[in-house]
């Protein structure tokens, strides 16, 4: 797609003017034929955000286009037309008052939409958030095929601010506008055209003959449909309003997610009045901005960033040969193929690679690629059963089953293969990489890379290091991930690394419950009450129960500090094939889909913190033995690869928020109560 953008903005570079000048100036201009163009090329980024600046630009560029035949806003960048709002600016915005500040945005949005000319928007790439609501104020959208519009703001505990609201639930569907604004989903392409976002989908040679056509009046938008002209009613408002807190309930209460409820109220009162849910949605916005939920899922946005800082610079890995095409070597190859490398998959049976091949095509469809970028994707992904691969891959990732025999056997095999300066990388998620590196060639050389299931979805990779690993290696494995659009973390060769060795107490923790005799709903509804997005019995059916039971059983044996023992229930269903969603069955009925648990009973008094404390405890033992290098990282880590609650911003800034010294007294209160498995590490006191 950015191949014929380039070529595009190339040709009719000085149609569209000169590049920005020295003062940062985001906007160029250009004119042909009586038609305006307006392009946003912020300064000494890849990407656009709509900034103060922007939005000051585009009101002093209104004031140079004269009377056009038409305007055309763009970008200028190949990565798409604009990503959203500056989250950098939004302390700023708090303290310099953001209501003013939002107005002064909506009397520039509001200048756009009232122009006389006919106004178009060409959209290729992503246009969020902001940026989508700068597209909404045009009287036309045209998207290039591979568009994708949608309000993210909900990921941030806020909602549109500069007229989304309001303007998208005006031109489409309003159920359909609001579920987007709600679930911060995008719509790509086919869907932005059929919702009715975009007037036309062309191809980028086709553009200008697009919007000559806009030019002169040949492309009229049809009127609101009987369902949209419906909701103004405040009645059938209402009745969709309650739907819609109902489903929203589901997967963001309110108690720690405002912005969705604040949305619906917004135009549950005021949809059918253009200016009073204009200012409510100001007012609104605003009030977020200073709550503690938004707060700390910007806190998640940044550390977000900071893990794809990690990712900077070339990984020289073009070729990738897995080892293994079980459920994790198909995703991880699957993944990586669909990422543009060239992926070899090897396994000593033939069915699974016939599988994996499958499962990467759903990937695909899953993942929205078009039919050609499927194609190519597939054809990056070789089955290859003899593992011809190997001699010419730069990464081996081996996926085996987690046998630290079977694992040390493939090394001495394959390194009679590698090429020089091949990286050997493993996935396993229990084995202590020091245990395996007897059978490694090269160990400088030899790393972790543990990905999560499943990978398409999953953010998160532990970059495993060992004391032999050479510091260029885990550079190049960092930067591989992010070439694969996942999120790095670097840490030390340790029981559990560091994920796992906080995860399975929470999960372990939930067992011992259950034998307790409290139901499994509700210890699962107790956290999902505390923010986490699925109950720890449900997650360990998710995981599987085999692998639960494998990780809890090599934690146990090598930890110093006692475990929650191991179920004899846990051990049952292992053994009867039970072991979760993969089986169907678990502890959980999975033959419906997922679980959704609900509790009549209240949890004991002190069962979240059963639940939740270990796992910190765990974080804080992690960061004291140096396995994770910062409180910021892990936060990212049990963020991303976990789901922990993000609205509280992290394992260990929700420990700083309650209180260092209370949690460890309340831990050691645990441990006299249930057992030394709760007594709180001696880091709590360092800290």
């Amino acid at each position: 797609m950015t191949g014929p953008v380039l070529s595009f903005l190339g040709e009719t570079h000085c149609e569209l003017g000169p590049a920005a000048d020295a003062s940062g100036h985001p906007w160029r201009h250009g004119e042909a034929d009586g038609i305006h163009w307006l392009v946003l090329d912020c300064e000494g980024s890849s990407v656009n955000t709509v900034s103060e600046q922007v939005l000051t630009g585009l009101d002093a560029a209104l004031d140079q286009i004269g009377t056009p035949r038409a305007l055309v806003i763009r970008s200028a960048k190949p990565a798409g037309f604009a990503a959203g709002a500056d989250i950098d600016s939004f302390n700023d915005m708090r303290d310099q008052g953001a209501a003013a500040l939002l107005q002064q945005g909506h009397a520039v949005l509001d200048r756009l939409e009232a122009l006389d000319c006919p106004t178009i928007a060409i959209v290729h790439g992503a246009a969020l958030g902001a940026g989508f609501e700068i597209a909404l104020a045009c009287d036309h959208r045209i998207a290039i095929d591979g568009a994708k519009f949608g309000f993210p703001e909900v990921n941030l505990g806020l909602h549109p601010g500069l007229g989304g609201s309001f303007r998208l639930t005006r031109l489409i569907d309003p159920t359909e506008a609001m579920t987007l604004m709600l679930t911060g989903k995008s719509a790509h392409t086919a869907k932005a055209e059929r919702l009715g976002i975009v007037d036309a989908v062309t191809e980028e040679r086709h553009v200008a003959a697009a919007v000559a056509a806009i030019a002169e009046g040949e492309n009229d938008r049809p009127e609101p449909g009987l369902k949209s002209r419906a909701f103004r009613i405040e009645a059938a408002r209402s009745y969709a309003a309650g739907r819609m807190r109902s489903e929203t309930e589901k997967k963001a209460p309110r108690a720690h997610y405002p912005a969705p409820y604040a949305l619906i109220d917004i135009w549950e009162k005021y949809g059918d009045d253009r200016d009073r849910m204009q200012k409510a949605e100001i007012e609104s916005f605003a009030d977020l901005l200073d709550s503690e939920t938004s707060r700390n899922l910007r806190r998640v946005f940044f550390l977000r960033q900071r893990l794809k800082a990690e990712t900077r610079g070339a990984d020289g890995i073009s070729h990738v040969h897995v080892i293994g095409a079980g459920a994790m070597g198909a995703e991880i190859a699957a993944w990586a193929a669909i990422q543009g490398k060239q992926v070899t998959l090897g396994d000593v049976k033939l069915a699974p690679l016939g599988q994996a091949v499958k499962a990467a095509a759903q990937t695909c469809r899953d993942k929205h690629l078009s039919s050609g970028e499927t194609r190519d994707a597939l054809d990056r992904l070789m089955p290859d059963p003899r593992g011809y691969g190997l001699a010419r891959a730069d990464l081996v990732i081996e996926a085996a089953p987690e046998d630290a025999d079977l694992k040390s056997g493939i090394y001495r095999e394959v390194g009679k293969k590698l090429k020089d300066g091949a990286i050997l990388a493993s996935n396993t998620s229990s084995l202590r990489l020091e245990t395996l590196k007897d059978g490694v060639a090269d160990p400088t050389r030899f790393a972790g890379l543990h990905f999560f299931n499943p990978v398409s979805r999953m953010q998160l990779v532990e970059v495993v290091r060992l004391e032999t690993t050479d510091d260029a290696v885990l550079r190049r494995l960092a930067a591989f991930c992010g070439a694969i659009d996942r999120l790095p973390v670097r840490v030390a060769d340790a029981p559990g690394f560091l994920v796992n060795r906080a995860l399975t107490p929470y999960l372990m923790e939930a067992m011992v419950l259950m034998d307790e005799g409290i139901d499994k709903e509700v210890i699962d509804r107790a956290a999902l009450d505390f923010g986490m997005p699925m109950g720890p019995v449900a997650l360990a059916d998710q995981v599987g129960l085999d692998i639960g039971l494998h990780v809890a059983t090599s934690l146990s044996e090598a930890l110093d500090k006692p475990m929650p023992p191991i179920s004899q229930r846990l051990r049952d269903k292992v053994e009867a094939g039970e072991t979760g969603k993969k089986a169907g069955k678990g502890f959980y009925d999975w033959s419906d889909g997922t679980p959704h648990p609900q509790a009549e009973d209240a949890p004991p008094e002190d069962l979240t913190d059963r639940l939740i404390l270990p796992m910190l405890d765990a974080c804080v033992a992690c960061l004291r033995k140096g396995v994770a290098r910062s409180a910021d990282e892990v936060d990212g880590a049990m963020i991303f690869a976990t789901g922990f609650a993000p609205f509280r911003g992290g394992p260990m800034h929700y420990a700083r928020t309650r209180g260092h010294a209370e949690i460890a007294d309340r831990l050691d209160t645990l441990a006299e109560r249930h057992g030394p498995r709760f007594a709180a590490d001696r880091g709590w006191r360092e800290m």
